[in-house]
C-alpha cells in the first residue's frame, strides 16, 4: 500500500524542539504549514489549507535549527491518524503528516 504526501507551504510559527519523556529521550517537533490551493474561484479569495506536521530525531533538529515562521518549506512523508481524549473527556481524531524529509523551498537569501 502507498501512503506518501508532499506539501509545500509557509510555516505558521517557528518550530520548537522538544523531547519525549522516555528513558532515552527522542527529539521531536510539531508545527503547522499553510498551503494555498492551486485554484481560485472567480471573485473570491484563494483558499488556504493548514496541515499539522510532526518530525522526529535528526529531521526535528534540522527543522528547528534552520526554519523560521513564514519560510516556505516542502515536507515529504506519510499521513497518520491518532485519537485522543481532552481534559473534558471529549474524544478527538487528529490527522497529521509524519515528515521523513524537509526541504528549503524559498529562494536563497542574499
Amino acid at each position: 500500500m502507498l501512503n506518501v504526501v508532499v506539501e509545500t507551504g509557509r510555516l505558521v510559527a517557528t518550530p520548537e524542539l522538544k523531547h519525549t519523556k522516555n528513558e532515552k529521550p527522542i527529539p521531536c517537533t510539531r508545527f503547522s504549514i499553510a498551503v494555498d490551493r492551486d485554484y481560485k474561484q472567480e471573485g473570491k479569495e484563494r483558499v488556504t489549507d493548514f496541515f499539522d506536521v510532526i518530525c522526529w530525531r535528526g529531521t526535528a533538529e534540522h527543522v528547528c535549527k534552520y526554519f523560521k515562521k513564514g519560510q516556505l518549506i516542502t515536507v515529504r512523508g506519510s499521513l497518520q491518524t491518532r485519537s485522543y481524549e481532552d481534559s473534558q473527556g471529549a474524544k478527538h481524531k487528529a490527522i497529521e503528516i509524519v515528515a521523513e524529509s524537509v526541504y528549503f523551498a524559498d529562494q536563497k537569501q542574499e
